[in-house]
């Protein structure tokens, strides 16, 4: 992690840096929205594209429209386990 992401993200740089010593750089930016990004509601994390390991020509970024997408998807999916129901019902 760089002095520049610790120091802009005191809270977050800790929680990536330990998801990238015990998985790696690849697993981090693979599985960023879904193990990391969340911690933006409670702490100020930086977005996928601001990490240091981060190479736009061979890693991808979801789009804040494509980010608002899959949360929705994922509090319809809790919402259907929660009540036992299936998409749709």
């Amino acid at each position: 992690m760089t002095d520049t992401l610790a120091a802009e993200y005191p809270e977050a740089a800790p929680h990536i840096q330990e998801a990238v010593d015990e998985h790696g750089e690849d697993w981090v930016l693979e599985n960023y929205y879904e193990d990391i990004y969340p911690l933006k509601q409670v702490m100020a994390v930086p977005e996928k594209e601001e990490l240091p390991f981060y190479d736009e020509g061979e890693h991808g970024a979801m789009t804040e429209a494509e980010r608002a997408e899959m949360y929705r998807a994922w509090c319809e999916y809790r919402e259907n386990l929660r009540a036992g129901t299936k998409p749709g019902e």
